[in-house]
């Protein structure tokens, strides 16, 4: 990998100039990319959704525009780290699914390089702050971690989206257990953890907006974000690899268009993050009801190319 790292440098310097000057630590963070072929997302329904996967799978492909990282998408609806489940969860058909009765075989059967985690939204059970469900949580996240990096993997941990308490005014308290459990996994890096705060940088952008316009969310059911407030968790992921103007752009079409691509990359990466997503799913087992079977992984890997070959022609039709 030091190789690659040699020509990024050499090829690209203008960005890596403007790379550098935006965080101390952002070189160092760059270098997790750059030394990982699999990346994959473990989370909640927020993340099956994958709209902030895609628009990161987007982010590499304009910056790295001749690596073809291997971006696996391994969220699950309901899934905590906590273990915890309200009672009739899902009408009473199925109790939440806990991470860990699939973990070990996502870890065996994928070998990640690099794994981001984004849980909390779950976790706490939609309850009012409780320092027993709050432990639970802490317990999760920190033996995620230890298996994680048993398997050789670097784990970086994402915050929780916000909760927008202004749609559901009854459960306006789990925006302080959300808040509390952000707060816990932003204070973790004083312990050398890798965390990156999608929270705050939510929770301050909602603000702003429901300043001008009350009425405003990125989450019409106060939990799941748009496609909108899926480009705001995407950003501060962004800016903590230190590409500043990338995560100022306002949606995935104007980073496309500040890297001068075309825009319907974006659309190609996120079908490819759908195919790869549903065969792993299938392929590395889960006990939750409901989630439609993917395609077998060779037939799944063979679309996957596919599109990754009109991705890259894409590409070299705007580089020549």
């Amino acid at each position: 990998m030091k190789t690659i790292t040699l020509v990024f440098l050499a090829i690209f310097s203008l960005p890596s100039l403007l790379l550098a000057a935006a965080s101390q630590d952002s070189p160092s963070h760059r270098k997790l990319l750059l030394e990982s072929d699999r990346i994959v997302f473990l989370g909640d329904s927020i993340t099956y959704k994958g709209d902030y996967v895609s628009n990161f799978e987007t982010w590499l492909k304009a910056l790295y525009s001749k690596r073809n990282f291997d971006v696996v998408n391994l969220g699950l609806p309901s899934e905590t780290v906590s273990g915890l489940s309200e009672n009739g969860h899902a009408g009473g058909k199925f109790p939440r699914p806990d991470l860990f009765t699939r973990l070990d075989s996502v870890l065996e059967k994928t070998k990640p390089d690099l794994i981001f985690a984004c849980y909390g939204m779950n976790c706490g059970i939609y309850q009012p702050l409780d320092e027993q469900r709050f432990q639970k949580y802490k317990d999760g996240i920190s033996k995620l971690k230890k298996k994680a990096e048993e398997s050789g993997a670097t784990i970086i941990f994402l915050t929780p989206a916000t909760f927008d308490s202004k749609r559901k005014p009854k459960q306006a308290h789990y925006a302080e257990v959300l808040n509390t459990y952000a707060d816990w996994l932003v204070s973790q890096r004083q312990n050398g953890w890798l965390v990156i705060d999608i929270h705050s940088h939510m929770r301050n952008a909602l603000d702003e907006e429901q300043k001008q316009n009350p009425t405003f969310t990125y989450q019409k059911d106060a939990i799941h974000p748009n496609s909108a407030g899926h480009w705001v968790m995407t950003q501060p992921i962004i800016r903590w690899f230190g590409d500043i103007p990338a995560s100022q752009c306002s949606s995935p079409s104007d980073l496309l268009s500040f890297h001068h691509l075309p825009a319907s990359i974006h659309p190609l990466v996120k079908q490819r993050m759908q195919v790869k997503r549903n065969a792993w799913l299938s392929h590395t087992k889960h006990q939750r009801p409901g989630i439609k079977p993917g395609l077998p992984l060779d037939q799944a890997n063979a679309k996957a190319t596919e599109l990754t070959k009109e991705i890259t022609r894409l590409v070299k039709l705007t580089t020549r």
